[in-house]
């Protein structure tokens, strides 16, 4: 894993300076002029990081403001600037200067009709579209049989496939790639791995914190790369009841890990007042749960890469999408002396497949909960108030979980930066001697069968 922890390490204010104006390629020039002084290592492990950074930011962000009005206008007949403005300005259309000029991310306008009910209805581009939480129906559904039999157990089979795109193919050049793959969590079970080509170098273990099945060889043209695999997973519900909580808990999974899970004197403050009194731990985690989901909005983010504290990112703006919210609700709870880790992989209801985070807590006797703050946030916006309940402690059966620790190298280690150097859901890739990203690379995640069991 690449020095994540450098991020902690300031940057020089010049450069700060032109980073925060947009001026991204004199603050890369900047860097370079940094590194052939004879600075410390600490500072030279964080510049040449951000080179990384710098070279992602203006592609989170490719519209400018004009641009971006545009795009709203042509989707909403009567949209003015001062309607963008006000978007801009109360966190619903995320933004930064590039030299000098407004902005906006490149997900802005999925993320206003997602989060702003008033644009519920704005046509989303295909390639803009994510994991739909709904058919609302079929969620509530689930959720009420949990609760009323106790379980809900379905069988899930996927496929997945990775193709570098034509401008990256570097034909003969030996490529790597770790697509992520089902372990053995708690509530996944008899995982079978049904098809994977080209034949794989490595399969990490079933219980390994970030499972992937990994590739190496020379790059020819029209290689994909696919897993094709089958689980179980048996979601039961867990009633929990503050009066049955034991007076001894456990201290595991409650130390910090730089540069995201910090004990900053916000996030200290910020846990001081909502937990500060209360001895009760499943109170206080759930008054950690009630203030991401009430408190805080939705929202699409850039690159994790790019976000240099990801709890305070949320904890200060009031803003982000499920994985920052679960790892605030993580930090929270370990700052509190909760047991709390991370689990992520792919949403996988009925309808469709995508990305998703979520968090687990450890409350003794119960042992191991789940949290999805993102889930329960929605269900409390829509007045659902079952459902909102229902994500504080348990999960429906509509998850793949690959990953049980977050900033976690592959097993065998990736040599450059990855794309995501925290999580894995849609796979990465590198050449022998060079880094790739996501721009150089397209996925797929297909259901192939899914259906419920008993």
């Amino acid at each position: 894993m690449n020095n994540m922890q450098a991020l902690k390490t300031n940057l020089p204010e010049d450069i700060a300076l032109l980073k925060a104006w947009g001026d991204f390629d004199k603050a890369a020039e900047l860097i370079k002029k940094y590194l052939t002084r004879p600075i410390p290592k600490a500072l030279a492990e964080r510049l040449t990081l951000e080179l990384d950074i710098l070279a992602e930011l203006p592609m989170q962000y490719p519209y400018p403001y004009d641009e971006a009005l545009k795009m709203m206008q042509e989707k909403v007949p009567g949209f003015t600037r001062e309607d963008l403005e006000t978007l801009k300005d109360d966190g619903y259309a995320d933004w930064i200067y590039v030299n000098g000029v407004v902005h906006f991310q490149d997900m802005f306008v999925a993320s206003i009709a997602k989060t702003v009910p008033k644009y519920k209805d704005i046509e989303v581009d295909e390639d803009q579209k994510t994991i739909e939480v709904s058919p609302v129906e079929i969620l509530d559904e689930t959720v009420n049989e949990m609760i009323e039999k106790g379980e809900k157990n379905y069988f899930i089979h996927i496929r997945h496939t990775v193709k570098i795109k034509k401008e990256a193919e570097e034909l003969g050049n030996q490529i790597r790639v770790y697509l992520p793959i089902p372990q053995n969590a708690d509530q996944i079970s008899n995982i079978k791995l049904i098809d994977i080509s080209p034949e794989p170098v490595k399969i990490a273990d079933e219980t390994y914190g970030q499972r992937t099945v990994y590739f190496e060889k020379p790059l020819e043209a029209g290689d994909t790369f696919t897993v094709e695999y089958s689980y179980e997973n048996h979601a039961k519900y867990v009633k929990l009841d503050p009066d049955k909580v034991d007076a001894k808990q456990p201290d595991f999974e409650t130390q910090e890990l730089l540069p995201h899970i910090v004990f900053s004197p916000y996030i200290r403050a910020l846990c001081e007042e909502l937990t500060g009194g209360e001895t009760n731990p499943l109170i206080k985690a759930r008054k950690i749960y009630d203030f991401i989901t009430t408190r805080v909005h939705y929202s699409y983010v850039r690159e994790y890469l790019t976000i240099t504290n990801i709890p305070d990112y949320m904890a200060t703006g009031l803003k982000g999408d499920c994985g920052i919210q679960a790892l605030l609700f993580i930090t929270l709870c370990r700052c509190a002396g909760i047991p709390a880790k991370w689990q992520s992989g792919s949403y996988v209801n009925p309808a469709s497949i995508g990305n998703h985070d979520w968090a687990m807590f450890y409350i003794a006797p119960y042992g191991w909960l789940h949290c999805d703050c993102s889930f329960g946030g929605s269900a409390y916006r829509n007045g659902a108030e079952n459902r909102w309940n229902f994500y504080f402690g348990n999960l429906e059966p509509f998850r793949m979980s690959a990953n049980s620790e977050f900033q976690l190298d592959f097993d065998p280690p990736k040599t450059y930066l990855r794309a995501d150097p925290y999580d894995n859901q849609r796979g990465e890739c590198e050449y022998e001697n060079r880094r790739l990203t996501f721009h150089d690379f397209d996925e797929e995640r297909v259901i192939v069968e899914m259906f419920p069991i008993d």
